[in-house]
């Protein structure tokens, strides 16, 4: 399995948010829509950095309330991890173990976004997997 197979379940929409607006907006955007991460884009809407709900309460508890006024440029992941989509499940759910992220962005080749995954795509996919797998040795059982 591969991650367009995840992206062509679940779809490619991103929630993105520019790198300029302040952090409570992020939090706002992130409740409204009851996810754990945005896309930071630029000016040219180019993903620049991933924001999370972590990164938020990180922000609130070293600089306090006052960093809710702040852009989200100042909390928000710069070095973040990104997948492909021709990406195997396997090397994705590596890559976010070993770097302990729970959300990857998905560019395309030319490195516009594609779509994002988090971790709980990744474990659903699994578990599909598997219960295909038995499933199918099942019915070749009683074949």
């Amino acid at each position: 399995m591969r991650v367009e197979d995840i992206l062509s379940v679940k779809g490619s929409s991103v929630v993105t948010i520019a790198d300029g607006c302040p952090l409570v907006e992020a939090a706002q955007v992130l409740d409204s829509h009851a996810i754990g991460a945005l896309v930071v884009v630029d000016n040219a809407n180019r993903p620049v950095a991933v924001l999370t709900e972590r990164d938020i309460v990180r922000e609130i508890a070293v600089n306090g309330e006052a960093s809710l006024n702040r852009s989200v440029a100042n909390a928000a992941t710069p070095s973040f991890v990104t997948a492909m989509p021709d990406e195997s499940i396997e090397s994705v759910m590596l890559r976010m173990t070993d770097r302990r992220v729970r959300h990857l962005p998905v560019l395309d080749p030319q490195g516009s976004l594609a779509g994002i995954i988090s971790i709980g795509d990744v474990v659903k996919s699994k578990i599909a997997d598997a219960e295909a797998q038995t499933a199918a040795m099942r019915q070749y059982i009683q074949s």
